[in-house]
């Protein structure tokens, strides 16, 4: 940048694009200097916002030429902090390319831009009585581009697993501007490596995506919501052992503590039992008779693990409001306090009752408030502290918490993070549960794609 001043830079990318995409007053580039992520913020020198593939092949080309960082932001729902803008950079967003381009029902497939949220995919699916699986909680707002270079889970990944399993195949923008297509229609494709894999998870160091195709399912005949209160946290993952063991593999199962449920019913006045210790929105879905057959045991099984009581929903609007205990835990945590730090850490499930107990130890030993929920049936725990960034003392304990945490979970065979990916956030912690020579061919896939390290840079490892 020294010899190109970013005045100079800006114009010449100005030259690139429609009127109005790119922004660089103050306001619009301190609302583009942080995401979903407490405590981290970094401003661009600009922020780009294309609307079709040649256009984010120039940006890049030109960026390229220049020398500048460029960081690929969806909708800035990221906990890790993949989408903080670094110094001397451009934020290439990609919300105007949110087109969902075609719904093919003969191949049950979908394509489409990055800009288009999880939401509107489902949706798309749905008029088609078609079915996309995977739903992270932010998923109202979060975009697919950024969820598969997140590769985000969701409640149903118990059952139906993460993006991962949905993306068939890729077009991307490369760091030398040239356009990389991977992947087809074809159920069966073993030719090669599978390149597209590579940028599912990278999250936006190694292209920006710019078209995505996705897997459909046939939309589920029947559903059923149930809502199970425990006394315990052992007794409510005893349940959910004993579910799993019975070959059950509910799309949903999933868990809110003490502290979570309090903070859920005074935010939304769902109903839910306040002298719980934990509860279980557990949730089966297939072909009516299968379903009926399964509420009735997981019913059975929840009981004779301790339950107190056991709920079935009446109807599906009722499902839905069950379902929206567990979706609006993080927004009912953010009310108690300041600062809400939430965080996914994953452990084998026969470890969960050990997670769940060690981390509510760590908020004891450091002074701190805690509330956790996540998706028990696949052992993905949110450790979430209620804490103030003003407060240098207090978050100095807080880290030195989900240190302890982290090394705890990968100590009983789990990992740093299941969905949220590593970002900035938990960079200095890929260490403990990626190891040499691991890390080491992670760095030289970063650097056969992206020699100059000019995309995201300093992300998921310096």
């Amino acid at each position: 940048m020294d010899s190109h001043p970013k005045s100079q830079f800006l114009e010449s990318l100005q030259a690139l694009l429609p009127p109005g995409a790119l922004l660089t007053s103050r306001e619009d580039l301190l609302s583009y200097s942080y995401d979903a992520t407490p405590g981290l913020k970094q401003t661009p020198i600009g922020v780009v916002l294309p609307d079709r593939t040649e256009q984010v092949r120039r940006i890049i080309d030109l960026a390229r030429r220049e020398k500048v960082p460029v960081v690929t932001r969806g909708s800035g729902t990221g906990l890790s902090g993949g989408s903080i803008p670094v110094p001397g950079s451009i934020v290439l967003g990609t919300v105007r390319m949110n087109r969902i381009i075609e719904v093919d029902t003969k191949n049950l497939t979908l394509l489409a831009e990055p800009g288009a949220t999880t939401l509107q995919i489902s949706e798309a699916a749905e008029k088609s009585l078609l079915f996309y699986p995977p739903d992270p909680g932010s998923m109202k707002v979060s975009t697919i581009g950024g969820n598969v270079a997140e590769n985000s889970g969701g409640l149903r990944g118990l059952k139906y697993g993460v993006t991962r399993d949905y993306v068939m195949g890729l077009e991307v923008v490369l760091p030398d501007g040239r356009v990389l297509e991977t992947g087809n229609k074809c159920v069966k494709d073993v030719a090669g490596y599978s390149i597209k894999d590579l940028f599912i998870g990278s999250e936006g160091t190694l292209g920006v995506i710019t078209k995505i195709l996705l897997k459909l399912l046939p939309m589920p005949a029947a559903k059923k919501t149930l809502l199970a209160s425990f006394s315990s946290m052992a007794d409510a993952a005893a349940t959910v052992s004993s579910i799993i063991e019975n070959r059950i593999i509910p799309c949903t199962l999933e868990f809110l503590d003490r502290t979570t449920i309090r903070c859920v019913e005074d935010y939304a006045s769902i109903g839910l039992p306040l002298d719980a210790e934990a509860i279980l929105l557990m949730e089966t879905d297939g072909h009516p008779a299968v379903v009926e057959e399964e509420a009735s045991k997981m019913r059975e099984l929840a009981l004779r693990h301790g339950a107190m009581n056991v709920d079935a929903a009446k109807d599906a609007a009722e499902g839905q409001r069950l379902a929206l205990a567990r979706r609006s835990a993080f927004v009912a945590l953010a009310r108690v306090a300041p600062t809400t730090i939430l965080e996914d850490v994953t452990v084998p499930r026969s470890r969960l009752v050990e997670m769940v107990e060690f981390i509510q130890k760590a908020a004891e030993k450091h002074r701190l408030k805690v509330g956790t929920f996540g998706h028990m049936g696949d052992g993905n725990l949110h450790p979430t502290f209620l804490t103030n960034e003003k407060d240098g003392d207090e978050m100095a304990r807080v880290e030195q918490a989900f240190m302890e945490i982290f090394e705890k979970a990968v100590a009983l065979g789990g990992t740093i993070t299941g969905e949220h990916g590593v970002g900035i956030a938990k960079k200095k912690f890929l260490h403990l549960v990626v190891k040499k020579p691991g890390l080491e061919y992670m760095k030289k896939v970063k650097q056969a794609f992206d020699p100059d390290n000019l995309l995201n840079p300093g992300k998921i490892f310096d």
